[in-house]
């Protein structure tokens, strides 16, 4: 099963591609899709859509897992995240694929054991669970791998939970 990533972002928008082979998991592919600040809102949201939908085409993923914006100081980046945010969910349902969002506490308390844990501490579990020999760099790669992998190591317990009680997973 192939999962897609994203740590949306206008400037910088963090994807990462993780597997999972039996009970293991593994990352494939990692990068970050800039925009510059300079170029008008729509055509950089226009490139966001056309590499997102170059990744999907060429990875197929089962899934893509978007990050939930929960809270944001900046007024300005919370709606340039939540712009590129709806991209990433976008190019996934025009691709059929399944579309998960997770907040970075859920993906904290899912990969570290805690919510509050730093990013540091993300990094160095992302390289610990994926197998990796040192930390995803920059930590926009790290996050969407994190997404990932929240996804694939918490999945078997959501559609248990689904099935038991009848609510979709």
């Amino acid at each position: 099963m192939f999962v897609l990533g994203v740590d949306p972002g206008l400037s910088r928008c963090g994807y990462g591609v993780v597997t999972r082979r039996g009970s293991a998991l593994a990352a494939v592919a990692g990068g970050v899709i800039s925009t510059e600040p300079t170029v008008p809102l729509p055509d950089r949201l226009r490139t966001l859509a056309e590499e997102l939908r170059a990744l999907v085409a060429e990875f197929k993923p089962d899934a893509v897992v978007v990050e939930r914006v929960f809270f944001q100081v900046n007024v300005r980046t919370a709606m340039a995240t939540g712009q590129a945010a709806g991209v990433a969910l976008l190019a996934a349902s025009e691709a059929g694929c399944e579309v998960a969002q997770y907040t970075s506490n859920e993906v904290k308390q899912a990969l570290v054991g805690y919510g509050g844990a730093t990013k540091d501490q993300v990094q160095r579990m992302v390289a610990s669970v994926l197998g990796l020999a040192e930390p995803p760099r920059p930590p926009d790669v790290a996050d969407a791998l994190a997404l990932a992998a929240c996804h694939l190591t918490t999945q078997p317990l959501r559609r248990a939970v689904a099935a038991a009680t009848g609510e979709p997973a």
